[in-house]
């Protein structure tokens, strides 16, 4: 049985959840967040999974889709169920309930517009970023029986086409551009579908290389809180520490997090806006990747 809840995503669920109309084909929506407006001529830097994250539990939580992602640094963010309906798509009177027609209606919201900045380069087009995290995502909407066509074709453009009998009647990838009582024209351009290609012949395994370890898993937010007092507020301040990030120590980590840790993880997160931004001090999944990597020698500073 598919996994409601997708395993490589935090999970932040909603509540609100609603059933879909499940005589209609089982679908996957594709959108970009779309949030800032940028040309070539001027370019606009990234603006941070945590900032969306924070918007969709926030304030956004009325246009909430199932699933963020991303596409630069891989993060992955759950609203609702996949057996719920989500709200990123407008949902007019008549015709098909455009949140609900199908099996599954899985939303996905890459955060993306053209022309964004992320560690010093442009990029115009969703498929020209590294999309990491598409294969685990793509992944998980085909095991909820949604089938790797574009029954209105594949998005190459912010062009609008839309059919309701198409809509109804055929399971698959819908751009936003192509759901019917909509009128956006996003996401632009979307990942391939990825096939595994069998080889003809088999072909000898090379002796791995051992991987360097990783870092450990991170234990959830509310470890890293003013006040927390834990194992893992410890671990965290030695590499803060290790990488000499924001003010110094008087005696040394602690098993508690103080202001001048948060400030700590601030000096971090502004160090490398683009991927853990807003400088907030509040330590998420990726601001603990980078403080090991950095504190480790696996990433430069």
């Amino acid at each position: 049985m598919a996994d409601l809840w997708m395993p490589e995503a935090e999970h932040y669920d909603l509540g609100d959840h609603a059933p879909t109309d499940r005589q209609y084909p089982p679908k996957a929506v594709a959108h970009i967040t779309m949030d800032r407006k940028a040309s070539a001529a001027k370019p606009v830097p990234h603006v941070s999974f945590g900032r969306l994250l924070s918007y969709f539990t926030g304030t956004g939580r009325a246009a909430a889709p199932h699933i963020l992602w991303d596409p630069f640094t891989g993060q992955l963010a759950q609203f609702y169920p996949a057996d719920s309906r989500s709200k990123s798509v407008a949902d007019g009177p008549g015709g098909t309930r455009t949140n609900r027609a199908g099996r599954v209606v899985l939303q996905i919201e890459a955060v993306f517009f053209p022309h964004t900045i992320f560690e010093g380069k442009a990029y115009e087009r969703l498929v020209d970023t590294p999309c990491k995290g598409w294969a685990e995502l793509h992944r998980w909407v085909k095991s909820h029986g949604v089938p790797d066509v574009w029954p209105m074709g594949r998005p190459t453009s912010f062009t609008a086409h839309r059919s309701e009998a198409t809509w109804e009647a055929k399971g698959g990838w819908y751009a936003h551009a192509h759901v019917p009582e909509n009128d956006h024209t996003d996401p632009g351009s979307w990942p391939v579908f990825k096939r595994t290609v069998k080889p003809s012949k088999p072909k000898p395994k090379p002796k791995p290389a051992k991987p360097a370890p990783a870092a450990p898993p991170f234990p959830g937010r509310h470890f890293f809180v003013l006040g927390a007092t834990n194992k893992h507020a410890l671990q965290l301040q030695k590499w803060l520490h290790a990488g000499d990030w924001g003010p110094k120590y008087q005696v040394g980590p602690s098993e508690t997090m103080t202001q001048k840790d948060l400030q700590k993880v601030a000096a971090l997160q502004a160090h490398y806006a683009s991927a853990l931004g807003p400088a907030d001090g509040l330590c998420g999944p990726l601001t603990w990747k980078y403080a090991f990597e950095v504190a480790t020698g696996r990433r430069k500073r």
